[in-house]
Parts: C-alpha cells; structure tokens; sequence
C-alpha cells in the first residue's frame, strides 16, 4: 500500500516537474493575447503581450545556391569518399536518384542510413577557389529562439562565414566567421562565445572551434543563440525575466536575434593540411546533410499565432493590429499610433492595443466627452479628471456634431495593468502606473530610469497550485 502510494506521488511530482519547466515562476510564456476578467463593472477584456510559440523554421525556407549549378552530378563525377580521402570510386550523378545529392537534402529527416546530403561539385578548377553561397529566405521576420546548427557530411570548411539579413536580402552583415587560422583568413584574432561578455555579446567574432577538417566524430558547426542568452538569463536561462528586459529596453540586442534571411558563405573546403594535394582534388568538396534554426515569427507581441498562406508565413494579429508583422493599426483602429507591444512589466507585459480612431465612434456617448487622440493628451494637473485636451486633434466639425466618446470603458478601451475604469471618464491606476489607459510605468520618468522589478506582481504560484490540484485528485497529501 505504501509502495504504490509512493510510486503515484514520484510519477505526481514528474509531472508537476515537466509542467515547472514550461511554467517558470518568474517569468511568462505571452501566450495569451487576452483573457477574460470579472470586476465590480461586469466581464471585461484583460490585454497582454503575447508571441508565437517557437517551431522548427526550416519548415518554411527557401533555399537558393550561387552558383546555381554547383550542386554535384550534372555531369556525373567521381569524388573520393569521407573517411579515406584516397579511396576516390564514389559517384554522384543527378540523373540517378540513388547518386543525386540535391539541395533540399539538407533539410530532409536525418537518421536514414545511408544518410542523405547535398554536395557541391569537386575542386577541380583549383588554384581557382571554389564558393559556394547557400541562402535561407522565409519572406518573414523571425525571431532565432535556440543556436544555429548546421552539419557536415564531408569535413567542416577550412574557411566559411554565416551572414545574416533583416531586410530580405538587399543587404547583409556578418553573424560569425569560422577558420582553421582565424588571423590568415580574416585578420581576426580567434575568439569563442565563451570569451565574450553582456557588454560585447554583440561582438562579431572568428572562431577556431568548428573547423577541423576530416575528422570523422566533427561534423556540426554551431551559431550559439542560447549561449548569448544566457548572459542576461543565467546558465540555464532561468532568469528569462531578465532577457526579456534587456530585450525590450535594447533594440540593438533586439535586432541581433531577428533575421529575414541567412547566408552561408562556404570559402574554403576542408583540406586536413596545410596544401592543397593537387594530384587528388576529387578528395575536396562540400557536404551538408542538415540545417537547423529554430525561432518564432515576429509579431511585435501583438499574436499568438503564425500561419502559412499562399507559402508566405503571417502572423495572426490581435490587439486591432495589422499586418505581416502586426505592424500597423487595423482601419478605424488609429485612435493613437500603433506601437509594439512591451515584455514588461513580467509575467504579462504590456499589450499596447489600437484603440478606435475618432471618426469610427457611432452613437453619442453618455457623457459630455470628446475622443480625441490618446497620443496627444497629457494630465496638467494631479486631481484634474479629464485629461487636457489638443484641440488641433479633432476637428471642428467632430466638436459641432458633439459626437463623443468614452475614454474607458469594458470592451475596446479596457484600463490596462490592473487600472479601473471610473464612470467611463478615468482610469484609476494602480500606484506603479500612469497614462490615459494606466499603459506607463511612473518610474519611466524618473531620472534612474526603472529597474528589473518595478511593475512586477507577485511571483507566479501555477507549479505550487497545480501540486496540490492534483494531490488532491488522487487523495495523497504531503504532511
């Protein structure tokens, strides 16, 4: 009896234990746009930050090769095979689909025996170098949520550079150099992930660590995401609160994980040695057997979803947002400018929905209000009720007809942040807060600035909860 009450709890507390781990209990998921609240004024709409779950991207790519007829087979050829460099009977002939090596083999299910991988031609045309570039275009801004990984089914390039675009390919920066000799290729001094810090994690670096030619147990070449998150999150990343901060606050670290595009720029086969051996230039080539990137769609915190139509992803925007990225206002939505929406404060952020603009108000309210641009009110005094109002924001003709509209209510206009809405004239916002809709940290105007935890509620009990729901469910207490 005791054995199998003990069994139920250690599967119980696995379980719980998974759960913990996709429920921190200092950070949010953002995967709700929205839920539904009730307060002394009814059902309303609570608004949050939210964002695609992170998926396989590879999924979704595009991939080209410059030159276009570098891939190996057309006309049939000979190369030497990987583990012997001079047993040089293999052939790849693209007529032949058990000899052909494609480019979409690099992004088919890995595990097969033989394994699968798309080649470029030999080296025959040495001393004259042989580059290849391999893009990756998804016609869509994404979010890199875990490392780059990219494997080799020859040895790894003695030279190669991993270049990446935020404005689908018309122009590109360098992401990582990798060389055998980071100083003769690319005058850098070779550096790894390790060696960098919160400050330089922005550095581009060279490095030695993935270019060891033939070795047979070294195929993978990584781009370190997680190893860089980690600087702001901890080891483990733990502390996502604290990388969620830094990326709301630091558009440069923002814009350093997001990408349209990527580029892998192969320069330089493996060779093992220090010369070419020109006798057996069938021996160098390259083979790539799989890609891997990992991300989410990019939606400005305004969708939780991202589909595929018409082989262009888009995100499924919420919040009156519109648009590939969610980047812009719905019509009749452009009460005050479109912004992103904001991590912070955690778990929920902040939501930063369109509100409806001037001319999209129907019926005359129940008060003596006019609905201005939200972007152009400021409160002039502490006690004043009413925020002070730019007249040069709404036109005469709206002032005439008198059609006014309520600055809160419980649908559209939803106080934010815990705020509440008094009489549909005010928001009555919590003490951290402010603004018309309580969207503001107060501390943002404070000469420090706010720090990690200003706005933080309490600390999320789901894992603590969920123990005793389910505790409770099979009889079992902890005593």
């Amino acid at each position: 009896m005791y054995l199998s009450r003990f069994l139920s709890l250690h599967a119980l507390w696995v379980t719980v234990s998974s759960v913990m781990q996709h429920y921190p209990s200092v950070w949010g998921h953002y995967d709700v746009c929205k839920t539904q609240i009730y307060t002394e004024e009814g059902k309303v709409w609570d608004y949050m930050a939210c964002q695609p779950e992170a998926r396989d991207m590879i999924k979704y790519v595009k991939v080209t090769l410059d030159p276009p007829d570098i891939t190996c087979g057309d006309p049939p050829e000979t190369f030497c095979a990987m583990g012997n460099p001079y047993m040089c009977n293999n052939e790849c002939d693209a007529n032949t689909q058990e000899l052909a090596h494609p480019p979409e083999l690099m992004f088919d299910l890995e595990g097969r025996h033989p394994s699968t991988f798309w080649q470029s031609t030999t080296w025959k045309d040495y001393p004259k170098p042989l580059h290849v570039n391999i893009t990756l275009s998804w016609n869509k801004t994404i979010e890199l949520t875990d490392n780059i990984v990219i494997t080799f089914e020859s040895g790894r390039p003695d030279q190669m550079i991993l270049e990446k675009s935020l404005d689908y390919g018309r122009t590109w920066q360098p992401y990582q150099y990798y060389a055998t000799d980071c100083l003769d290729a690319f005058h850098m001094d070779p550096k790894s992930v390790r060696d960098l810090s919160q400050h330089t994690v922005l550095e581009i670096i060279c490095t030695e660590e993935y270019s060891t030619g033939y070795m047979t147990n070294s195929k993978i070449i990584h781009f370190e995401i997680k190893d860089r998150f980690a600087f702001f999150a901890g080891p483990r990343l733990h502390n996502m609160a604290s990388l969620y901060g830094q990326l709301d606050t630091t558009k440069k670290l923002r814009d350093f994980f997001t990408i349209t595009d990527l580029r892998i720029r192969l320069l330089r086969p493996a060779t093992g040695e220090i010369y070419v051996d020109e006798q057996h230039l069938a021996r160098y080539f390259y083979a790539i057997s799989d890609i891997r990137v990992y991300g989410r769609c990019k939606c400005n915190l305004h969708a939780t979803g991202c589909k595929e139509e018409n082989k262009r992803l888009l995100c499924e925007c919420e919040h009156n947002t519109t648009g590939p990225d969610c980047g812009k206002c719905k019509k009749n939505y452009q009460g005050r400018p479109w912004s992103p929406g904001s991590y912070l404060p955690i778990p929920k952020g902040t939501a930063n929905i369109c509100i409806p603009s001037i001319s999209s108000i129907g019926n005359p309210p129940k008060f003596d209000r006019i609905w201005p641009n939200i972007s152009s009110l400021e409160v002039s005094k502490p006690n004043q009720v009413a925020p002070k109002l730019s007249m040069s924001t709404v036109s005469s003709v709206q002032v005439a007809n008198h059609k006014r509209a309520n600055v809160c209510d419980n649908e559209l206009l939803h106080c934010q942040n815990g705020g509440t809405c008094i009489n549909n004239v005010r928001c009555q916002c919590p003490p951290a807060y402010t603004g018309i809709l309580c969207e503001k940290l107060k501390c943002e105007r404070d000469p420090g600035g706010c720090s990690q935890n200003s706005g933080q509620g309490a600390i999320s009990h789901r894992p603590l909860l969920l123990l005793t729901a389910l505790l409770g469910a099979t009889g079992l207490c902890i005593c």
